[in-house]
């Protein structure tokens, strides 16, 4: 097992390193397809994020400096390609408002015969998708990709007590939306 961590991977990239930037790409590509997924809950599209991220990634890694956290970096580069692909998607259509939630909001690929605990996961993922922009976010960034409040700070350009906030008010919101008796997401601390 190589001990290169993803930083050095990505500085070593950064400067041209054809083979760390690939190690890179390998380690990190089923999390940025995981990423996607939550965000659009289209495996297809999840899919195709992730492959636009790739693309991106060979281009942007030349800025790579180590100012931010690799997983933080790439974070933000496969939510923006998400975004990205969901604007795209409205331009390129006349809908009607209701036809784009839809769209943006639409149920996951869920497979009939899954497990009643996995349509239960996958509900709630679908639920988090609804939350406005920065709640979504946090609760992607805190509980679908296991940051902590620091490192989702820095990824959502706030403080740590924002996350919280955001977090916070996305637990209220999911108990609505999932039913009262819901707990939906489990509270952290900040330092978590």
């Amino acid at each position: 097992m190589d001990s290169t961590s993803d930083r050095e991977l990505a500085l070593a990239a950064a400067g041209g390193d054809k083979a760390a930037f690939a190690q890179l790409l390998d380690r990190q590509y089923d999390r940025i397809h995981r990423l996607a997924w939550r965000l659009l809950g289209n495996a297809g599209d999840a899919e195709d994020v992730a492959q636009d991220v790739c693309v991106k990634l060979a281009s942007a890694i030349r800025a790579f400096r180590g100012e931010a956290d690799v997983s933080t970096w790439i974070w933000r580069i496969t939510y923006n390609a998400a975004v990205d692909l969901v604007r795209s998607r409205q331009r390129m259509r006349t809908m009607e408002p209701s036809e784009i939630m839809r769209l943006v909001d639409s149920s996951p690929d869920v497979e009939p015969g899954l497990p009643e605990l996995e349509q239960e996961k996958e509900s709630l993922w679908a639920s988090v998708r609804q939350l406005p922009g920065q709640q979504q976010e946090a609760v992607l960034l805190v509980y679908g990709d296991d940051m902590t409040h620091a490192q989702a700070a820095a990824a959502m350009g706030c403080s740590e007590k924002t996350v919280s906030w955001h977090l916070h008010e996305a637990r209220k919101r999911l108990k609505v939306m999932l039913g009262q008796t819901a707990t939906a997401i489990p509270a952290r601390s900040v330092g978590r």
